[in-house]
């Protein structure tokens, strides 16, 4: 073990007499290196997010340089320090390395510029054969058998296992990776990638997700220089040998079939199925989750919490599948299916004239709230999707579109409910106190803020006002304190867009509040269904000698620990409709 005198552990950092070319940077996002960012302790993935992101704002990056500087400084000759409790044995080379207490490294073969932050309540272990660089790795983290990472921060209570390789990235917390390869990437919190032939290139990864088996993200570029990029907001499934280009965009809880993807994608409508006919043609079924899928929407979001253990939380974490984010995803995605079941209907009638955006929407509007068998009848291709010549058809239309109101429903009304009941006070009460808006929302490295705040926060840095990451991290820890209050303002936009009103009275709340009833009922018994399904299905039985066998092996479904959790959920939220009242 040695400790140089120009020792960073890890941090991006340039030391007294030193050549700017030895600091080091992580290169997220982009293979082309100037989205690059400078790694810290203390770094969380919403730092990693704003300093990547904001390239043209050229005073932030440099403050952003100055706020890293300062968390170690420029003088040479410090220390490294091994934590009390802190156990190193069988380890070849360690160099330049800060380990925090009640870590555990055994067997490693080269861990060098590193900051290895542990605790008693989290404590972080090193495996055999593993080779670290150039990193800073969070507390509970586990890197085990031949690992390895260069360029990289480990957010708190990631995995790295079985040979995964972590290269110029960051990684979100309760995140894992295993077996596969992980280059230039930004990796929001509740990220799953397993198996040995997944890989992830040059992307942004919003968190919540999951890479399967063969899936090839990003490594296929279409300009002339390695320089694509992938952006995927929350809930992204790639399935099985799934292969995309740069560049793409995919709205969240995008889920893709197994497939070859040749062209650019860009994905507008949430919780969508894409595929691909036996004519090679992109196919997209908006909402497939909510009306095919439930029992997987809905653990998702309870397993992200489950798998959640860390003490002390640095940043929060939305794991919610409706949210004010993809809230607003929706209401965009309303809009497109009206606008191109328009068209289809169009194109059907021979109606050659033109019609202005407004008219389109009417048009849309009536028809997916009419009779579904005018809508069944159509072919909906949807425009700017694919940069090919093929068509891409839309789906199961007229569902998808009730599907999407659904949702809408059910989160204004649930998050109103439950916000009104919280503080006390009656729905009319609170309407008066609030106006209700749908301004856009940012996904910060798993936090979901109102636009506006981050843009504030950026004017603060600029100005002097925020001088500091402690100050940065301060401002994040006040936005989720005030998350609930941004979150049901935003359910009463989108409640008031959606009945086409700007004030809720006594009649439409009991209308929605009704409505909500129903639609929990149907998710409750969607769960279960989906679930079942796999009991019901003859060829899950064949390895089996009979069905008491199997409910040994699989458990029965009747007592399947998430389904009794959604039938709790249904009773807290009946509950609580009861309990709040309009005035």
């Amino acid at each position: 073990m040695q400790t140089t005198d120009h020792a960073k552990f890890g941090v991006g950092v340039v030391k007294e007499g030193e050549n700017e070319s030895v600091r080091v940077t992580v290169d997220i996002m982009n293979e082309a290196g100037n989205r690059k960012i400078l790694p810290f302790v203390s770094m969380t993935c919403a730092d990693a997010w704003l300093w990547g992101s904001y390239r043209t704002d050229t005073k932030l990056m440099e403050h952003f340089t100055q706020f890293t500087e300062a968390t170690i400084g420029t003088e040479r000759g410090w220390y490294g320090i091994v934590g009390s409790e802190t156990v190193i044995k069988s380890c070849r080379t360690i160099k330049d390395v800060m380990f925090g207490p009640c870590c555990y490294a055994k067997g490693a073969n080269k861990l060098k510029n590193l900051t290895v932050s542990s605790s008693r309540q989290m404590p972080s272990q090193i495996g055999e054969g593993v080779e670290l660089v150039n990193g800073i790795i969070g507390g509970g983290c586990h890197i085990f058998y031949g690992c390895k990472a260069v360029r990289f921060v480990m957010m708190d209570n990631t995995n790295l296992k079985y040979g995964a390789r972590l290269i110029n990235s960051v990684l979100g917390d309760n995140s894992t990776v295993s077996c596969c390869e992980v280059l230039n990437n930004l990796v929001f919190p509740g990220h799953e990638q397993h198996h040995n032939n997944s890989f992830l290139i040059a992307s942004n990864i919003q968190g919540l997700s999951n890479m399967a088996a063969g899936s090839n993200i990003g490594s296929n570029h279409n300009s002339r220089g390695a320089d694509g990029e992938l952006v995927a907001e929350r809930g992204f499934w790639p399935a099985l040998s799934s292969t995309l280009k740069h560049n793409c965009f995919f709205a969240s809880y995008t889920l893709i079939a197994k497939g070859n993807y040749p062209s650019e994608l860009h994905i507008m409508l949430p919780f969508c199925l894409l595929s691909s006919n036996d004519a090679d043609h992109r196919l997209l079924m908006p909402a497939y989750w909510w009306m095919y899928n439930l029992y997987a929407l809905e653990r998702n979001s309870y397993k992200i919490r489950k798998r959640d253990r860390r003490v002390v939380k640095r940043q929060e974490v939305i794991a919610d599948y409706l949210a004010p984010d993809t809230a607003n995803e929706i209401l965009k995605a309303e809009k497109l299916l009206c606008r191109w079941t328009a068209q289809a209907w169009l194109r059907q009638q021979d109606d050659c004239s033109v019609k202005s955006g407004e008219e389109l929407l009417l048009l849309g509007r009536q028809l997916l709230e009419g009779e579904e068998s005018k809508v069944d009848s159509l072919v909906v291709i949807g425009e700017n999707i694919e940069n090919s010549k093929d068509p891409v058809e839309i789906l199961k239309v007229y569902g998808a579109y009730k599907a999407y109101g659904e949702m809408l429903l059910y989160y204004a009304v649930k998050t109103i409910a439950h916000w009104c009941l919280t503080h006390g006070i009656s729905v009319s009460e609170f309407e008066n106190r609030m106006q209700g808006d749908i301004d856009p929302w940012l996904n910060l490295g798993g936090q979901l803020v109102p636009e506006s705040k981050v843009n504030r926060l950026r004017e603060k840095v600029n100005t002097g006002v925020v001088c500091s990451w402690d100050d940065m991290h301060a401002a994040y820890a006040t936005w989720f304190a005030e998350y609930e209050d941004d979150k049901v303002s935003n359910a009463l936009g989108i409640l008031k867009a959606i009945k086409g009103t700007d004030f809720i009275d006594a009649s439409c709340w009991d209308e929605v509040r009704g409505q909500t009833r129903i639609i929990r009922s149907y998710i409750e018994k969607q769960v279960y269904v989906t679930k079942s399904k796999d009991y019901k299905n003859p060829f899950r039985s064949i390895t089996f000698r009979n069905d008491e066998e199997r409910d040994i092996v699989l458990g029965k479904v009747d007592e399947n620990p998430f389904i009794e959790e959604s039938a709790r959920i249904t009773q807290e939220l009946n509950e609580e409709l009861d309990a709040v009242r309009f005035s």
